[in-house]
């Protein structure tokens, strides 16, 4: 067509080439361009952006810095308190919050949900461009919202919604999801790299410029990023994941980034006919369904954000009559069980090698601090030796590759959540008894290298 030019952009850093090519020379990722239809009319001009600070097209001046001020962001409760934990406190005034997850996660029911409760006081725009009214009045009604506050509107042209939202003045803007949404200037189909990322822009410059809470729903692609340019998690000031497999009832939500809060904090919802609903401990959740006295299990304690979470390791090593035996990682990092599993053969002489390794993490949970490594290795123990380790213990522990177990953090919050859980005996690092006194009911057994958690296996044994 007449005016139209075909390009390649990188989908990583947006890099634009003629041609494809299999290595951006810019970020040097591969197989990241992806074709794109652009305009080369020059007849009409481009039109200028509001600047998100100033709201002013193309005006911005430097100050000095004495003469900044420190806003006074104000947060707005969700009605989820894990939510809450995730963002920080609850949702910032004027802030942009990326959400992404798998088809049929629960994106869109979370988003009504909490809807409910943002519409008590401020007013709330719900912009759909997968769902029909009809369908979105049926998914509100089965979760219980009343719709107090809250206006829906289904389109995907960006200046008809900026005009809506023009005459609603919303407090909150819900976007499910920005790859429906497209601008006509741009002469691409909707869900391209330039359609996402000029979308992304001009809704994040209307939420700056006018103090709006902007929630946008991503969509994912095969290899589980978010879909579209990699500057859209730039420019967003949160970006939420959802997971959780779709066959179970649970769900996480963490924060892969968070401008006002941390990314260590998580929530986790069950999804239930009624909606998502809040587990408030999960380690009660975890443990719920955890076999007694069964060799390959043990318990670790590890700290999401500010939360102890108390986790199930299983473990089961079987022969195997290949040269080469197979290892499986779920929950941990594969390379990190390659490790221990090295230390243990050349520390305490054990034969892995003839072995098939499974690991496991119940929940869902993906364990990638070190203080989790003795749980691991006592779990990789019983099960080779087929001996159980006592319900009743919990280890916790870092694990050099000389076999010493180094000193682990907020070793203090671990214990006395595992003591309120009933467990009644911890291995934990020799070097955190030095440091400081714990003060718990809990029987600590402290180790200074993988041999003495051995002792303690053989000893629970023979009592």
């Amino acid at each position: 067509m007449k005016g139209l030019k075909t390009i390649f952009i990188c989908s990583n850093c947006s890099y634009h080439s003629p041609k494809w090519m299999g290595k951006c020379p810019s970020c040097n990722k591969w197989n990241t361009f992806v074709e794109d239809v652009i305009s080369t009319s020059s007849d009409q001009p481009e039109p200028k952006r509001k600047s998100m600070l100033s709201g002013v097209p193309g005006e911005n001046h430097a100050i000095s810095y004495n003469d900044l001020e420190i806003p006074d962001y104000i947060r707005s409760g969700t009605g989820l308190a894990e939510l809450d934990r995730v963002l920080g406190g609850g949702l910032v005034h004027g802030s942009v919050v990326l959400i992404s997850g798998e088809p049929g996660i629960g994106k869109s029911t979370l988003l009504m949900q909490i809807s409910e409760c943002l519409g008590e006081s401020r007013k709330v725009l719900y912009i759909s461009g997968e769902e029909s009214g009809g369908q979105l009045k049926l998914r509100a009604k089965r979760l219980g919202v009343s719709g107090k506050n809250l206006y829906v509107l289904t389109e995907t042209n960006l200046e008809s919604i900026l005009k809506e939202a023009d005459k609603i003045k919303p407090d909150i803007m819900i976007v499910d999801s920005i790859q429906t949404i497209y601008d006509d200037m741009i002469k691409s189909a909707p869900g391209s790299i330039a359609q996402v990322r000029e979308s992304a822009l001009t809704l994040i410059n209307r939420a700056k410029t006018d103090g709006i809470s902007m929630l946008l729903v991503g969509h994912v692609n095969k290899e589980g990023g978010i879909a579209g340019p990699k500057v859209l998690e730039h420019m967003v000031d949160a970006v939420l994941c959802f997971e959780g497999e779709k066959l179970q009832s649970y769900r996480i939500i963490r924060a892969n980034k968070n401008r006002f809060g941390s990314t260590n904090e998580i929530g986790v919802f069950e999804m239930s006919d009624k909606g998502l609903v809040e587990i408030p401990n999960p380690s009660e959740m975890l443990l719920s369904g955890r076999p007694k006295n069964t060799p390959g299990n043990c318990a670790v304690c590890t700290i999401e954000g500010t939360r102890p979470i108390i986790a199930e390791i299983q473990a089961l090593v079987s022969p195997t009559s290949f040269p080469a035996p197979r290892r499986t990682a779920n929950g941990i990092d594969y390379n990190r069980l390659c490790l221990i599993i090295a230390v243990l053969e050349k520390r305490l002489g054990l034969k892995f090698y003839q072995n098939d390794v499974y690991m496991n993490v119940i929940g869902g949970l993906y364990l990638n601090e070190p203080a989790s490594d003795a749980a691991i290795a006592l779990a990789l123990i019983s099960s080779l030796t087929d001996k159980a380790v006592p319900d009743e213990l919990i280890a916790i522990g870092e694990l050099g590759l000389s076999g010493e177990c180094r000193a682990v953090s907020n070793l203090e919050q671990r214990v006395k959540e595992a003591a309120r859980l009933g467990f009644t005996k911890a291995v934990i690092p020799a070097k955190n008894i030095e440091k400081r006194n714990i003060d718990s009911n809990i029987e600590l057994i402290p180790i200074h290298s993988i041999y003495e958690a051995i002792k303690v296996l053989v000893k629970a044994d023979s009592e």
